[in-house]
């Protein structure tokens, strides 16, 4: 198995928006030194707790400091971008990274973002659909791209010229194009059903509970057998909120603080879901009353905490319930105690997944 990274991020709006992205660009930077695989950035335009508005730009000011780590979108919101400008972005974007780039995309899960692009009522399902097909279309296709769609009409026939360079947009490093996945937050998706027949590959969430995690191996797979193609774990990546101390009173007290930084991660994502009726995803059984869906149930049942013994026990039981992911992805939280924070991102890489990797060729 091997280890990645995934944030939102989310800090407390009370937080130095300076030093928080400084951090998150920390502990990027911290991954990368510690052989972590890769790293995804969420990205979000109108809130001031999830904090990049653009993932994009902030995966440039990483592509010169870091070493081996492959850097994604976690994920591009589509509806809210033309597509020939995150075509050309993106291309910039691999170049930089030489190869190093993942394209996550999505729909978008931000009520508020919908609404200031004017997106709230619109069909976003089916414009995700159009804006990665017309993109795909740019780096298949050449000037003056004649692509009519539903939401966007791209062509440059009439301002052409190719001896100028004017009119042409550019291709990415990796061709045909950098490879792609999509967030999963929800069980039983169709959509990871259509994108597994594209042949793009999942994340699962780490906010959803691992009961709801486990039917998403079962609809990977029907989908790539939709598309011809074979469904392999080691494409599959599972994102989970981690936290790891040197002993487990330290894990216990951090972890399940609901006034630290993974309580506040996740009152802000309920505060969120609760006001769209959508916290089944937290529960363990969907008929659990919302009522007893309390920050401290979802602390406990969500947010694997421990020893780097305890830790990997944890995870080598999720793997055996949930399917067989190739890549865990550690979810980055708030640095609220940062010496804390930095030491649980070492032992993940250096104490945890050896652990974990001997278990399961076991």
């Amino acid at each position: 198995m091997k280890l990645g990274y995934f944030t939102m991020p989310i800090h407390p709006a009370t937080r130095n928006y300076t030093q928080t992205l400084k951090e998150d660009r920390q502990a990027i930077l911290l991954a990368d030194r510690l052989g972590y695989a890769d790293a995804f950035i969420g990205e979000h335009v109108t809130d001031i707790c999830e904090t990049i508005p653009s993932c994009l730009s902030f995966i440039a000011s990483l592509a010169h400091d870091t070493k081996q780590i492959r850097l994604g979108s976690g994920t591009l919101n589509l509806p809210n971008s033309h597509p020939a400008q995150v075509a050309a972005h993106v291309s910039m974007i691999d170049h930089l990274l030489e190869g190093r780039f993942i394209l996550g995309i999505g729909p978008g899960g931000l009520r508020s973002d919908w609404e200031v692009f004017g997106n709230l009522d619109a069909d976003r399902n089916s414009m995700f659909v159009e804006c990665i097909d017309q993109i795909l279309a740019i780096w298949a296709g050449d000037a003056p791209y004649e692509i009519k769609g539903r939401f966007w009409n791209i062509s440059t026939q009439r301002t052409l010229l190719r001896e100028a360079g004017q009119g042409v947009i550019l291709k990415p490093f990796q061709m045909p194009h950098p490879p792609i996945v999509v967030t999963v937050v929800v069980p039983h998706s169709r959509g990871l059903e259509a994108a597994a027949a594209r042949g793009w590959t999942p994340i699962s969430a780490n906010f959803i509970h691992p009961n709801w995690v486990s039917t998403h191996w079962p609809t990977y797979v029907e989908g790539c057998k939709r598309g011809g193609h074979t469904a392999q774990g080691a494409d599959w990546r599972v994102a989970r909120s981690i936290f790891v101390a040197d002993d487990e009173a330290t894990a216990r007290r951090y972890a399940l603080d609901q006034a630290g930084a993974y309580g506040f991660y996740f009152h802000n994502l309920m505060t969120k879901r609760r006001a769209r009726g959508q916290l089944d995803t937290f529960k363990h059984d969907a008929s659990l009353p919302d009522s007893e869906c309390t920050l401290d149930y979802v602390l406990k049942h969500l947010v694997i905490h421990g020893t780097p013994e305890r830790v990997a026990e944890q995870i080598v039981a999720l793997r055996r319930q949930v399917g067989p992911f190739g890549t865990l992805l550690y979810c980055g939280h708030d640095w609220h105690d940062a010496a804390l924070a930095t030491r649980s991102l070492e032992l993940m890489a250096t104490e945890v997944m050896p652990r974990v990797n001997s278990e399961l060729r076991e």
